[in-house]
């Protein structure tokens, strides 16, 4: 009886320790900076692995009065890169905790 009590408690340890590691690696990645950017590097953005825009820079080439959707294209463009690659980050980064546990 006291040998399973014992598993019971590394267990317990093991999970906590899995639990510590999870959040230190959850706030490096909120705080790391992504950068997306479009065509040419026109729009460049850069996010927070919390998916907060921090920046946006957009070349002049870029700004045609007679052609706005040009632009939206290349900030849409240039964010879902900087999403993608969130993403990315995050499943290398995370799913090391969700793999081969039942449920995930």
């Amino acid at each position: 009886m006291m040998r399973g009590m014992g598993n019971m408690q590394g267990m317990m340890k093991q999970m906590q320790k899995m639990q510590k590691n999870m959040k230190v690696d959850q706030e490096k990645l909120d705080q790391t900076i992504f950068t997306g950017k479009s065509a040419d590097d026109a729009v460049i953005v850069k996010f927070t692995g919390k998916r907060e825009m921090k920046d946006i820079a957009i070349s002049s080439e870029a700004v045609d009065p007679d052609d706005v959707d040009m632009l939206q294209d290349l900030v849409i463009m240039a964010v879902n890169d900087a999403m993608v690659k969130i993403e990315e980050e995050t499943q290398k980064t995370m799913g090391k905790y969700t793999r081969n546990v039942p449920g995930f």
